[in-house]
């Protein structure tokens, strides 16, 4: 079986991604800014994103919180921070 051009060794290109989650490209390279304590896609020395599996599940979530559950951007930022913070609370006390 051929690999796409777009997804190599385990991470993805800003195409792929757009594809997969339905979310346009400058759309992700938007929200990359907005939610930048959370979604930082790996670079390579060409500059160009590389999209980790994680990456595309926060994507997911970003989308699902503006889109289905109409959160601000602010809005969503304070969901997924404290999410985070749960997460970080969880495994501590684990």
């Amino acid at each position: 079986m051929r690999r796409s051009s777009l997804y190599n060794g385990g991470s993805m290109s800003i195409g792929a991604v757009s594809a997969l989650t339905g979310v346009e490209v400058h759309t992700l390279r938007y929200w990359e800014k907005e939610f930048s304590e959370f979604l930082r896609p790996i670079r390579t020395d060409g500059k160009q994103r590389r999209y980790t599996s994680e990456d595309v599940t926060l994507i997911l979530e970003i989308k699902r919180l503006l889109k289905q559950e109409m959160y601000s951007i602010a809005g969503a930022r304070r969901v997924l921070t404290q999410s985070y913070r749960d997460a970080a609370s969880t495994s501590a006390a684990a």
